[in-house]
Order: C-alpha cells, then structure tokens, then sequence
C-alpha cells in the first residue's frame, strides 16, 4: 500500500479543516450556526462549546501521548532502536563420545517417583475401621496377572512381583511405548 497516510498527516489534514471551515462559511455570506440557532436552542450552543473544549482537550492529550511515544522509540541519540535477534547457544556435544549427541547429563540427578500397584480395592469406612493385623483384602487382580509401575504417577511398565534375598522385587516384561504414554497425557 503505497498511498498510506501517517496519523500525524491526518492529525494535520484534521486541524487544517477545523480551521479552515468557519472561515469559508463566514467568506461565502452564510451566517455561523451560533447565530442562526433558534432561542430554545441556546442550551444546544452552551452544549457544543464544551463539545469543543473536549474535542481541544483530547487533541492535546493526544499530541502530548505522540510525544512520548516518540521519545520512546528513540534512543539515547535520537535515532531509532532497532530489536537484535536473540542468540541461543547449541546444547554441547557430547565430550566422551562420537560427538553427534548433545549432554543431557543435566538431567540425569532429576528425582523420580516410582511406585508398583500390586491391586487395587474400594471398600467403606466401617469394613476399613475393623481391619485387624492379619485382615485380608481383596485386590481387583488376579493371582499371577503383572504389577503396574508407575513413575510419577504415569503408568510407564509392567512386571511380575517375585521374591529377591528376601525382599519383594518386579521383573519388567513389558514397557508401555511412547505412543500410548501420549495417550495417557490426555486422559
């Protein structure tokens, strides 16, 4: 668009009419509007000149906020600030290997939540008030079918419990892929 206009060229165009129209109309023999109103009009003339002392106020607050804008946008010489495009630094290569994968020892001190759900149960609060040691509860799962585990509480892998120098432990049998822990974000 070639034939743009700058709003301090209609800022201009707008004053220059302003002045310029009582003028004509006092050139071409026509009475101003003032005196040809009728005397029930008066207050409709006491109404336009605080009209126009408001359209005055807003024309100098306008200017005054140009100026400031302006001030703005130049710099400490007056010239204009143009923005520089950002610089980002690349990940480092890899310093012990081949030097094609980037570090990502950053993140290998982040903690981690894993659990393993073994089963689940819903019961009431009387059946949980008269547990007693030894109680048995009913899981949702069968005998033999794989744990969950979990890492922050997202479901990452499945495993079969079995029993290491006396502790409980989880075998991995299968890894949830990546498109299905996608899946799981949404839900």
């Amino acid at each position: 668009m070639a034939d743009e206009i700058k709003q301090d060229e209609i800022d201009q165009l707008l004053e220059g009419n302003q002045q310029e129209v009582p003028k004509e109309s006092e050139q071409e023999g026509e009475k101003p509007q003032e005196d040809s109103a009728p005397e029930g009009e008066a207050s409709s003339q006491e109404g336009s000149s605080s009209e126009e002392d408001l359209l005055a106020q807003w024309e100098e607050a306008l200017k005054e906020a140009k100026e400031a804008e302006g001030q703005k946008e130049e710099g400490p010489s007056g010239t204009d600030v143009a923005a520089e495009k950002p610089k980002f630094e690349e990940f480092s290569t890899d310093k012990g290997g081949n030097g094609a994968h980037p570090s990502l020892d950053f993140i290998l001190d982040i903690p981690l939540e894993i659990s393993v759900e073994v089963g689940r149960s819903k019961m009431i609060i009387n059946d949980l008030l008269k547990l007693t040691q030894g109680s048995i509860i009913e899981l949702n799962k069968l005998a033999g079918e794989p744990a969950e585990i979990y890492v922050n509480q997202r479901l990452m892998a499945r495993g079969e419990i079995v029993v290491v120098n006396d502790r409980f432990a989880v075998r991995l049998t299968e890894i949830i892929s990546p498109q299905e822990r996608v899946r799981q974000l949404g839900s």
